[in-house]
């Protein structure tokens, strides 16, 4: 079961980022966006380490500080969810 959480929030990680990537893009070019609530759901569920990483690579929504702390925040939290179930798992941490 935990490597699929694992799996799951690697994931949702990878489509948070380049999700990122390209309403960055859209921006650029003045066409379609993807909407701030698809960009939190992204992060909330699963995403929140791309969403993170993605807004500081690609520099994007990094003005809005609900973005910036929001983001943040899930990045710890799944970090330190990633972190708990490595650490449950493997006796190297016993």
């Amino acid at each position: 079961m935990e490597e699929i959480i694992l799996l799951f929030i690697l994931i949702m990680s990878l489509i948070a980022f380049f999700v990122m990537g390209y309403d960055k893009s859209q921006a650029k070019k003045h066409k379609q966006r993807v909407s701030e609530r698809t960009l939190w759901m992204l992060a909330l569920f699963g995403g929140g380490i791309g969403a993170y990483f993605g807004m500081q690579l690609f520099r994007h929504k990094t003005k809005h500080t609900n973005f910036r702390v929001g983001f943040l925040m899930l990045m710890i939290i799944y970090a330190f969810l990633i972190f708990w179930i490595v650490k449950a798992n493997n006796p190297i941490f016993a």
